[in-house]
């Protein structure tokens, strides 16, 4: 992963969206309705559903919340269609940004994506002009305060329950693997007793962007752009910030 830390931008984006959560279960809500379009409503045997769950999880959404969105998704008569798009682009510095939506209107979402790349010091790319600079990934974070474990024990546990690579700082184990095994390390983990501070399949940067200070207020306020829109579900980027 090139020394790049997923967990670093997590954290560095925690506080902007905890003031944007209602619309955060909003997005969740639309995902858990598609899977279980598409797979049905029981998360043992629908692993997109899982997914969603455990992301619904991460971001503390009410359990109730779920519940409504898995009857929606399971109720006769309901039609409503999304499509995924991505969206590819440039941001300041030539940061490379992929923008993963789900939407009922094609011609809006293209628009809003546009405008905010735009607006913002960044570029709207085409299919494939930026995609092949991401590795798609599991991946498993794990806080380390009150966790008694040192990084080898860590290390044996990643290993044996099928993860690919794991990678050490003061606050996290952060542990990557095939998109395909996630679900059985995470559940491997999760027996040995381990609290998954995050589970979900992501775009992971093969090298990363180091942002000049001047440009990275102009950064952030096109990702914040971006994730503001009703369509996004995911924002991912190469930036070092």
């Amino acid at each position: 992963m090139s020394g790049h830390s997923k967990w670093s931008n997590i954290q560095g984006r925690k506080n902007a969206q905890d003031a944007k959560r209602g619309k955060i279960f909003q997005k969740i809500s639309r995902e858990i309705y598609m899977a279980v379009k598409s797979g049905g409503p029981d998360p043992n045997t629908n692993p997109s559903l899982r997914m969603v769950m455990d992301k619904a999880k991460s971001n503390n959404m009410p359990n109730d919340n779920v519940e409504r969105a898995i009857k929606k998704g399971s109720a006769t008569g309901e039609n409503e269609n999304y499509d995924e798009v991505i969206y590819e682009g440039y941001g300041p510095k030539g940061t490379a940004v992929l923008v993963h939506t789900l939407t009922d209107n094609l011609n809006r979402t293209g628009t809003n994506i546009r405008v905010a790349f735009n607006k913002n010091g960044g570029s709207l790319g085409e299919k494939g002009s930026v995609s092949y600079m991401f590795d798609r990934k599991g991946y498993i974070a794990i806080e380390r305060e009150g966790l008694d474990v040192d990084e080898d024990t860590m290390l044996m546990s990643v290993l044996e329950a099928g993860g690919d690579e794991m990678e050490t700082s003061d606050e996290v184990f952060e542990i990557y693997t095939d998109p395909s095994d996630l679900p059985d390390v995470r559940d491997a983990l999760e027996k040995e007793g381990y609290t998954l501070a995050q589970a979900e399949v992501t775009m992971i940067p093969q090298t990363t962007v180091q942002l000049p200070e001047d440009k990275k207020a102009l950064f952030n306020q096109m990702i914040d752009k971006l994730e503001e829109d009703d369509d996004v579900s995911e924002v991912f980027h190469n930036a070092e910030l």
